[in-house]
């Protein structure tokens, strides 16, 4: 979310500046990536798009929130845990894969020490938490949950750096998942 509560019209604008902010990050990348472009892309001021986005980290850190948050998350139900969390993990990697540049972008941002973006980076990691102890069901603990909670974050970075695609993600997670579980809880 933007740093303050928003009218309608601020609301028109902040949803405008993250279509730009998309857009323009699927053209030129994170690190090429500028408020200023995002704002005329938008049709608004610079000024007026850093009333909204502290900064470019800030910015992308919401592309990817808004990523996570609006996608559907799987529905715990049948299956044992390990194939519950494999579900959870295998949703965010297919969001990383089809995303690539919100995903590139949210490495380079979530690592910065802005505070819009540690407010972010909180609300990122409790998404996973609920969406993990959700899957574990019964067999949730703190520790567990903890647990896959730094294994994905771990595998995003990984990604992150080229050293796995997001294309391989959602296979290493299953493994690592099933490993973690011991495959049949």
């Amino acid at each position: 979310m933007p740093r303050q509560q928003l009218n309608e019209r601020q609301a028109v604008t902040v949803q405008r500046l993250l279509d730009a902010g998309l857009a323009q990050l699927a053209e030129v990348g994170p690190e090429a990536l500028t408020i200023r472009q995002v704002a005329v892309r938008a049709g608004v001021s610079p000024a007026t798009a850093y009333t909204y986005f502290s900064s470019k980290s800030h910015l992308l850190a919401e592309l990817f929130h808004r990523a996570i948050v609006d996608q559907t998350p799987p529905v715990p139900g049948g299956g044992s845990a390990t194939e519950r969390v494999q579900a959870v993990t295998r949703a965010l990697s297919d969001l990383c894969e089809r995303n690539p540049h919100v995903a590139a972008g949210a490495n380079v941002a979530l690592l910065g020490s802005d505070p819009d973006v540690e407010r972010l980076r909180l609300r990122i990691g409790g998404e996973f938490v609920t969406r993990f102890d959700a899957a574990l069901g019964e067999s949730s603990t703190p520790e567990l949950v903890d647990a896959l909670v730094l294994v994905f974050s771990g595998a995003l970075l990984q990604a992150g750096m080229g050293l796995i695609s997001y294309a391989e993600l959602g296979d290493r997670l299953d493994t690592v998942v099933a490993t973690i579980l011991g495959g049949n809880r």
